[in-house]
Formats: structure tokens, sequence, C-alpha cells
């Protein structure tokens, strides 16, 4: 009996502030007022406020456990680390990282012989543009323009 007492004053007063919140021209306030205000009445109605106890006594008690003890916090540990993994992965992915075996293949040298062995290049460094010009986002370009230029093409 308390509870429905209780559930239909809950319901009342936040019709109330629904109305008043209208009365001042914010119907969408007032909307979202009377929709929670609704709430209380029809948990009650539907005979969900046991379940609702029942959850939220399982809550409390998780949180407690949660708080005090060590196997809780072993478990968010391996859960943040597994997270921190996928998302490590993802990235990596992303990046186009090579797996082991492929970097290992590229760091030796040829086995063909010392003949046959090549010098070190630098990697390709992508010019910055002179002070007075812009960068228009054909960097690439006039590398290839440079090459051409020196072949006579």
């Amino acid at each position: 009996m308390l509870t429905a007492a209780v559930s239909f004053v809950l319901t009342a007063g936040g019709v109330a502030v629904a109305g008043l919140r209208a009365y001042r021209r914010r119907y969408l306030s007032a909307t979202r007022w009377f929709a929670v205000a609704l709430l209380p009445a029809g948990l009650y109605l539907t005979g969900l406020f046991p379940v609702a106890r029942t959850i939220g006594d399982e809550f409390a008690d998780w949180a407690t456990r949660l708080v005090f003890d060590p196997r809780v916090w072993t478990g968010i540990v391996l859960l943040g680390v597994s997270a921190a993994l996928l998302v490590a992965t993802r990235w990596l992915g992303r990046r186009g990282a090579a797996d082991a075996e492929q970097v290992a293949a590229a760091a030796r040298p040829a086995a063909a012989g010392p003949a046959a062995e090549r010098p070190a290049v630098a990697p390709a460094v992508p010019k910055r543009p002179a002070a007075g010009k812009r960068d228009d986002g054909l960097g690439d370009f006039a590398d290839i323009e440079e090459i051409l230029r020196k072949r006579g093409i």
C-alpha cells in the first residue's frame, strides 16, 4: 500500500512540474518531465517494483564486491588489458605494420654474395616547400618532374 502511495505521489508531482514547464512555454522540457513522471505509476501498475528492487539489491551487492574483493579487481584489470590489446592491434593494423617475419626479411642483406650487395639507401624524405612557395599538395609531382628534367624528357 505504501508503494502505491509513493509511486502515485511521485507521478502527481512530476505531472505538476510538467504543467509548470508547459505554462512557461517550454514544451520540450514539459514533455520530458511528463514522460519521467509516468514511470513510477507505470512500474507500480505493471508489478515491476519487485524486479527493480531485486536489480537494485544485486547492483548493491556487486558494488560492495567491487570495492572489497580483489578477485573483482583482477577481473577489471584483465578486461582493461584485453581492451588495450584490441585497441593496440587495431591501431597497428591501420598503420600497415608488417609482422615480424617481414621485418626480419627486410633487415637481412641479400644472400647472393658480397658483389651483389647494394649500398644502403636512405629513405626518401619529403621536401619542404621553399619559404616563398605555397604548398599546393603536389610535392610528390615536383620530385617526378625533377627526375624527368634530369633525363631530358
